[in-house]
């Protein structure tokens, strides 16, 4: 799958994800190729771009082991419980060293999971990966935006 397909694909989960929580869940998804020491941003929806690839390896907090040295499937996903302010809270592999990353750049991950309806918001979130599973983003097809 290229880049611009897994935008797209990602801007309906988080539509659906805010819909069935009855607010923003994420206000921030990025797709990130790392590899060789180095990251990329392939795609950003979010208040703060400049900022995201700034303070990427900060922000990453609980989630920089999951990202950085253990191995998943694609499709596989991790969320961190305590992440507060612009600590990512999710992440999902999309590919070979291609992951999504999630946030929500004011609340934390646990305020979220305290809501009955996160319940609910979970199942696209959980739908995307499966998808991600069938059809992986290829690194090459990755052009970046």
């Amino acid at each position: 799958m290229r880049v611009e397909r897994a935008r797209e694909l990602i801007e309906r989960c988080a539509q659906e994800m805010s819909a069935r929580y009855k607010r923003v869940v994420f206000d921030e998804w990025a797709v990130v190729a790392l590899g060789g020491g180095r990251g990329r941003l392939l795609s950003y929806m979010g208040p703060r771009r400049e900022g995201f690839k700034r303070n990427f390896m900060a922000d990453a907090g609980a989630l920089r082991e999951g990202l950085l040295e253990k191995e998943h499937n694609i499709g596989d996903f991790e969320f961190a419980r305590h992440g507060v302010g612009t600590g990512f809270e999710a992440f999902m592999v999309l590919g070979a060293g291609i992951y999504l990353i999630c946030n929500h750049t004011v609340q934390a991950m646990d305020t979220i999971a305290k809501d009955p309806l996160w319940l609910t918001a979970q199942v696209p979130f959980v739908e995307l990966s499966d998808r991600f599973r069938d059809d992986p983003v290829v690194r090459g097809e990755a052009h970046g935006q």
